[in-house]
């Protein structure tokens, strides 16, 4: 992987980490594309600059991870589930990111599962008012919802946004939950590839160049996603859903009709 192809990951992360379209889906789509796909190095690459992305969360909203220590007892909970989910079907879980045709199906099918969370939502998402406050019960409920991401193309936040609004929170409410959990979850992820990619090695990790074009992709998705996140909360308070829905099932349903029509990206 060169400079040039860490930056295209690295924007592709910082715009959709945080919107429901699936960033890990997307990342393995364009790394096929680019014939970079099988390389271990990439598939550390496409995990460990979702740090970037997700500090940018801690710095838009520092006010909240300065509040209470009750806060982090319940993105503990939160993420205990996939915690779980992640240590018992690892194996699993890095076999389907092998296939983009997997993520192609997850993206077509969420898609129209979103053009109809509006609807499916209406009453709670005129709820007006005070920021809501996240039980542990809620906080332990979305966490099971964070696990349906496990399949690639699902999208994290897509699974935690939905799950929070099971729970009658607003769009908004369930968008900053999900953004806020992201960070432990992603942190673990990180640490975990860290050290598979460590023992794939034998104890090599990375080299000069690797180093580079880790610390260039976390930069570049910490900028992008700085910027992404607001203008998603802004978008998602006046428009909802429907437009990521339809954005999804057009990438999902395009890469299907190319690969049965015989166009393979490198798998």
């Amino acid at each position: 992987m060169d400079m040039f192809q860490a930056v295209i990951l690295a924007i592709i992360e910082g715009l959709t980490e945080f919107l429901p379209v699936s960033s890990t889906g997307h990342m393995v789509l364009a790394s096929s594309f680019m014939g970079i796909g099988e390389k271990p190095f990439v598939k550390l690459f496409e995990v460990v600059i979702q740090l970037g992305a997700i500090l940018s969360v801690v710095i838009l909203y520092y006010k909240r991870f300065l509040k209470s220590v009750d806060f982090y007892f319940k993105l503990v909970v939160g993420v205990i589930p996939a915690v779980i989910v992640g240590l018992l079907f690892k194996k699993h879980i890095d076999q389907l990111l092998e296939s983009p045709l997997v993520v192609a199906s997850s993206l077509l099918v969420g898609g129209v599962i979103l053009l109809f969370v509006d609807d499916w939502f209406k009453k709670t998402n005129e709820v007006k008012g005070e920021p809501q406050e996240i039980s542990y019960a809620t906080a332990l409920k979305v966490g099971l919802f964070q696990c349906l991401a496990v399949v690639p193309g699902v999208s994290r936040s897509a699974a935690t946004i939905v799950g929070g609004m099971s729970q009658k929170l607003t769009r908004t409410a369930a968008a900053e939950f999900s953004f806020f959990l992201a960070v432990p979850t992603m942190f673990g992820a990180t640490l975990k590839e860290v050290y598979d990619f460590y023992k794939h090695t034998e104890g090599t990790l990375f080299t000069n160049e690797e180093i580079k074009l880790l610390i260039v992709g976390n930069v570049v998705a910490f900028i992008v996603a700085m910027l992404a996140i607001r203008s998603f909360i802004t978008f998602l308070e006046k428009k909802g859903f429907k437009l990521f829905g339809y954005y999804r099932i057009i990438v999902g349903a395009a890469y299907i009709i190319a690969y049965f029509a015989g166009y393979r990206l490198v798998e």
